[in-house]
């Protein structure tokens, strides 16, 4: 598979990190007895700013009901944007498109976000819809993998991956854990598209191509981030272990995986990670020995806009190809973790050497 391109979309309701804070306060200061902590856990995420699905005064009254009708029409508008913006970019028309891939762990739609978008889009009537729900952050990695599964069987085909995320719908106003405080300060709504093209498909186009994949299961490690559904939604499960369990395992799954294609880590040009947090990024830049810059694109992608869960990775990306593209034959690396607990790890390549 051809990457030809990928494009963002993000919701028109921009607060930084000060005035959400401001708000949390208004809202939890009576409940909780330590609003300096608060404070303190978001300033420690590294996020400067993020974009909300809803003017920041509708959230305090949304019901379970209201923010998923909120996630399936604000989703659909920014999926639309994101799935255009893509295909304007590779040069291509909605009715080119035989497969799409839609990624979310945000929401609940049936009919998911993708059949809402064939009408509104003009996507053809046989196209194939491939809806994925519950691999939250990790998704943006693992659904670059499976389309590229999907094209190498249909050479032919052009694919596109679809990943909306609505984090502030899902927040918890009752819920005073650490978990609900750090995930209320990290993370932020976007969505993205990627068009993905099959060898048969590439002629005309540039881009990296995808190698090969490994998703990577840690066992018993369920509890460590994921959602507990309640009565008011989607309730975080985010244990303090995460960056240990990210430092325990990154760096064998990264060698294991560049050794069986006969690569090692200072082969590796170009690093697309999700912006899981700072001591995430962190782990990562400990573990992998990368040098101070490569993972700015990521820094500079929390800080922004947040972490966007499954959206993340693929503004990653999408800056990644942005800029000038390396040297002819450079090999790239995409990879992201979540819930599972796991990885997925994506080998990319820049034209031919």
């Amino acid at each position: 598979m051809l990457i030809a391109a990928v494009s963002g979309a993000l919701p028109g309701h921009h607060y930084d990190q000060n005035a959400l804070i401001a708000g949390f306060l208004r809202h939890w200061k009576a409940h909780h007895h330590n609003a300096d902590r608060l404070v303190r856990l978001h300033k420690a995420v590294a996020v400067g700013g993020r974009h909300l699905a809803l003017p920041i005064e509708r959230y305090p009254e949304l019901s379970f009901g209201q923010a998923n009708d909120a996630f399936i029409s604000v989703g659909t508008a920014l999926g639309a944007k994101a799935v255009s913006g893509a295909l304007a970019a590779a040069g291509l028309q909605p009715t080119d498109v035989d497969v799409i891939f839609t990624t979310t762990v945000t929401g609940i739609a049936t009919p998911a976000i993708d059949a809402r978008l064939v009408n509104r889009l003009g996507f053809r009537s046989d196209i194939k819809r491939i809806p994925m729900f519950g691999l939250g952050c990790v998704a943006g990695a693992a659904g670059t993998a499976r389309l590229a599964d999907y094209l190498r069987g249909h050479p032919n085909h052009v694919g596109i991956l679809l990943s909306v995320e609505l984090c502030s719908l899902t927040l918890q106003r009752g819920d005073f854990s650490v978990a609900n405080l750090i995930a209320s300060g990290l993370f932020g709504d976007g969505a993205a598209a990627l068009v993905g093209l099959g060898e048969n498909r590439i002629q005309g186009h540039t881009g990296p191509k995808v190698v090969a994949s490994t998703s990577r299961f840690y066992p018993d490690t369920e509890r460590v981030m994921g959602w507990d559904i309640s009565d008011t939604g989607f309730q975080i499960v985010l244990d303090a272990s995460v960056p240990d369990v990210v430092s325990a395992h990154i760096r064998e799954d990264v060698d294991g995986f560049l050794a069986e294609h006969n690569l090692c880590l200072k082969d590796i040009h170009t690093i697309v990670a999700h912006p899981g947090g700072p001591k995430v990024l962190t782990a990562f830049e400990d573990c992998l020995d990368l040098p101070p810059a490569a993972l700015s694109r990521t820094w500079d992608s929390l800080h922004e806009v947040g972490n966007m869960s499954s959206a993340s990775v693929l503004f990653v990306l999408r800056d990644t190809l942005a800029d000038t593209a390396p040297p002819p034959g450079s090999y790239g690396l995409l990879m992201a973790m979540g819930p599972g607990f796991c990885s997925e790890l994506v080998l990319l390549r820049w034209g031919d050497a």
